[in-house]
C-alpha cells in the first residue's frame, strides 16, 4: 500500500493485550476495532484491521495511508509509516482533549506520563516498562486472583466502604495480600479498591516527578477503570478530563490516524 493510493487513513496499535485500528476520513472516525493481542503482532494487526474495514463496508485498497504504533508495530506488514506511541497518544489526546497539556496512558505492559507543551507538541515523558505494577498486567493478574472481569474491578470498588490496603506494590507480593485478604472474607467491594488503589499509588509517583499540568487526561485500557481513575483523582488532587468521543484506549490509534491523515 502507498501513500496517496486512497480516500481515508487508518491507525493501527498493536500493544502487548490489545491490538486497535482507527479509521479516519479527514478528521472524522468512520470505525474502529479493539481485539486482543496474539503472540504474533501482524496476525493481531490484520484481525482489528479486517474488523474495522468490515464495519465500515471498506478493503485495504480505501485506505490511502495508515500508520503504525504500539511495541508491535515493526511488525506490521500493511502500514506506510511507524510512529512512536508516546507521539501517537499526545496527538490523539489533544485532538479529543484541546486543552491537554498531561496524559497518562496506562497500557498493557507499560504506563506513559507524557507532557505537551501550549501548542501541543511533546515537551516531556517517562516510562516505566520494567516492572508490572502500574499496567493493565498487574489488573489482569490480580482479577485472575478475584475471579472476575478487570472491568468489574473498577465497579465493585466504587461501592467500598473500608478499602484494604496492599502492603508491597510488586506484583508478586500484591497477589499474596489479595489472597490473604479473600481468605479473611473481607468485602469483594474493598479488596478491588485496594487493588486500583495500589495502582493508583504506582502511577502518582510517576506523575509527581513530570509536574503534571492541567488539563490532564487519561488513555489506555485502564482509563475505563473508574476505581483508578477516582483513586488517582484523590491521590494527585488533579481532575482527569474524561475522554467521551471515544474508547480511551483507542486514543493511540487514533493518533495514528491522523498523523496518517498528514501523510496524504
Amino acid at each position: 500500500m502507498t501513500a496517496g493510493s486512497g480516500k481515508l487513513s487508518a491507525g493501527c496499535d498493536v500493544g502487548s493485550l490489545a491490538a486497535k485500528v482507527v479509521i479516519v476520513d479527514r478528521r472524522r472516525v468512520v470505525a474502529s476495532a479493539v481485539v486482543r493481542s496474539g503472540p504474533r503482532p501482524a496476525e493481531s494487526a490484520k484481525k482489528a484491521m479486517d474488523e474495522a474495514l468490515s464495519k465500515a463496508g471498506l478493503t485495504l485498497e480505501n485506505i490511502g495511508c495508515c500508520v503504525g504504533t504500539g511495541y508491535g508495530r515493526e511488525k506490521i506488514p500493511f502500514v506506510t509509516e511507524r510512529v512512536s506511541e508516546i507521539s501517537c497518544h499526545g496527538k490523539g489526546a489533544r485532538f479529543l482533549v484541546p486543552s491537554a497539556r498531561s496524559i497518562i496512558d496506562i497500557g498493557g505492559q507499560d504506563c506513559k506520563i507524557i507532557r505537551l507543551d501550549a501548542k501541543g507538541n511533546l515537551e516531556k515523558f517517562i516510562t516505566n516498562d520494567k516492572c508490572a505494577s502500574g499496567t493493565g498486567r498487574f489488573l489482569d493478574v490480580m482479577a485472575k486472583v478475584m475471579n472476575i472481569t478487570v472491568a468489574e474491578l473498577g465497579e465493585r470498588s466504587l461501592a467500598s466502604k473500608d478499602p484494604v490496603t496492599l502492603a508491597s506494590m510488586c506484583t508478586v507480593w500484591a497477589q499474596a495480600d489479595v489472597i490473604k485478604y479473600i481468605n479473611e472474607r473481607r468485602a469483594a467491594a474493598d479488596i478491588c479498591a485496594g487493588i486500583n488503589a495500589a495502582m493508583a499509588n504506582r502511577v502518582s509517583m510517576m506523575a509527581s516527578a513530570m509536574a503534571l499540568e492541567n488539563d490532564i487526561c487519561m488513555t489506555g485500557g485502564v482509563a475505563k477503570n473508574k476505581g483508578v481513575v477516582h483513586a488517582l483523582t484523590r491521590i494527585t488532587g488533579k481532575r482527569l478530563k474524561d475522554i467521551r468521543q471515544i474508547d480511551p484506549q483507542l486514543v493511540g490509534a487514533l493518533g495514528a490516524a491522523l498523523f496518517a491523515g498528514e501523510m496524504r
